[in-house]
């Protein structure tokens, strides 16, 4: 369940009731872990895997209520605003039209007194709120083009243009600090909420940045950048059954060899980073740290790419001798060479489980029928790449949805979501994550996102009165039939 899908009066899910209200039904539905998406500032296109920053979190989720009961906004300066018409729906063009105005009263308001408590609440975010403050301070001044289009002094990090910039955006600066300032105070009390009952959070780490981030921007060396600080290949995927041309994501790659010369010190602080906030990680796209696909720069579709060496098992050795054994969940999805499978079993991850491609005629045969599983995975009947249950299940080939049918003996009566979730939770893996769609019995109209599209994603949220008590009964009765009831 995304943050950002979460109901609220105010255009967008964020940190407060509604949040609190879920980590309720959970604990009444039985269940010992929230997934989440990627909680970093949004870029052009709203998804959660292209963000200005690994490390900052969206300000869209600050909740606005929580600041009014700190004194911080009066009702009338953000109740009545138009936060969009579909309350079914994230409209990010009304939050970007309405929200950084709102949050800029309540940061106006922050005393001496409250930035030091913030400042002891959030712990040590030093080691990249500056670069991203003013990396946010200059888009702003630049009208939000991307840093590859600033002047040459500011986009290359000259540091005469710098300091300048620094002295003239001061201001701009404080405010964007002031910010994730208020993020991870409101995160730390969710999550302190979240934990007191029970419940973990599992995050997502996209493995790739975007080229227009902090990220890039202030540490050009770890990426395979030109002397203009321009990607010479970018990440993607290539062509399969699922996409002819293959997926053209243009993300920076990595320079491993940088990386590695350094002991992988960037990645190190990023993860420990994210190990802040949540519980578990999810690492998206496993697959690149055994082998990595590389576009050229400038191509329009992922067919002229070609694999490469990722940085293999002693990039998860130097994450684990500095920060010690951690709960990582491995996204391996797709097609799986062998030397992946043997990347898998030498770090020790669980992988994932997808009961949706076990079904779909075009799956490369990944292992994802329940009666195949082993213990140590996490089932899933979809993902957030994935549409509903109901949804696939209709627009599915004639025989996979047949297959699906037989398969798990569904029908119309328990409800096909019903069953094929049921079949997830009675197999062997450790854990069953569910979509929150799903549970709701949603078609295709409550899916998150299409990959390789766009416009449209990312926009799904859950009306009031969707963690209903009834559901949850439902939900923790299940949990009880296949013994996964919190211990």
């Amino acid at each position: 369940m995304p943050i950002s899908s979460l109901p609220s009066p105010y255009g967008i899910g964020t940190l407060g009731a509604a949040a609190r209200e879920l980590v309720d039904f959970l604990v009444r539905g039985g269940q010992s872990c929230w997934q989440i998406l990627p909680v970093g500032p949004t870029s052009y296109g709203d998804s959660p895997y292209q963000s200005f920053s690994s490390f900052a979190g969206n300000p869209y989720f600050i909740d606005l209520d929580l600041l009014a009961e700190q004194g911080l906004l009066r009702p009338e300066e953000y109740q009545d605003l138009p936060w969009g018409n579909d309350p079914k729906a994230v409209d990010y063009l009304a939050l970007y039209n309405h929200r950084f105005s709102v949050l800029r009263a309540a940061c106006a308001r922050l005393r001496p007194e409250d930035l030091s408590q913030l400042s002891q609440e959030c712990g040590d975010l030093t080691d990249w709120l500056e670069d991203y403050a003013l990396f946010m301070a200059l888009k702003q001044s630049h009208q939000g083009r991307p840093w590859l289009e600033w002047p040459e002094g500011e986009r290359l990090r000259r540091p005469e243009a710098l300091a300048e910039a620094r002295e003239r955006l001061s201001g701009e600066i404080e405010f964007w600090k002031r910010i994730q300032l208020l993020f991870f105070s409101q995160w730390r009390e969710l999550k302190a909420y979240a934990n007191g009952r029970g419940v973990s959070i599992i995050g997502d780490l996209p493995i790739y940045v975007s080229i227009d981030s902090a990220d890039v921007w202030a540490s050009p060396e770890q990426f395979q950048l030109d002397p203009d600080g321009r990607p010479t290949e970018v990440a993607g995927c290539p062509p399969d059954g699922f996409a002819a041309d293959g997926q053209l994501w243009g993300n920076p790659l990595f320079d491993w060899d940088a990386m590695r010369a350094d002991g992988y010190q960037w990645w190190i602080r990023r993860i420990a980073a994210q190990f802040r906030l949540y519980d578990t990680l999810r690492i998206d796209h496993f697959r690149g740290f055994d082998e990595y696909y590389a576009i050229p720069a400038g191509d329009d579709t992922a067919r002229n790419g070609h694999w490469r060496p990722g940085p293999g098992i002693g990039f998860f050795r130097a994450v684990e001798a500095a920060l010690g054994p951690r709960d990582i969940i491995a996204e391996d999805l797709g097609f799986l060479t062998p030397s992946v499978r043997r990347l898998l079993a030498e770090t020790g991850y669980p992988g994932m489980k997808v009961l949706e491609f076990a079904f779909d005629s075009r799956d490369t045969g990944g292992g994802y029928l329940p009666h195949c599983y082993t213990p140590h995975c996490v089932a899933y009947a979809g993902t957030h790449d994935n549409d509903t249950i109901r949804g696939w299940m209709a627009s599915a080939p004639v025989e996979d949805a047949a297959l699906a049918k037989a398969y798990f003996r569904l029908n119309e009566e328990e409800g096909y979501h019903w069953g094929m979730m049921r079949s997830a939770w009675a197999s062997v893996a450790d854990l069953a994550v569910m979509q929150f769609q799903d549970l709701l019995g949603l078609g295709s109209e409550g899916r998150m996102n299409t990959p390789s599209t766009l416009g449209g994603n990312w926009r799904w949220r859950a009306l009031p009165g969707s963690f209903s008590p009834e559901l949850a009964d439902r939900l923790r009765r299940e949990m009880e039939i296949y013994q996964r009831l919190p211990k």
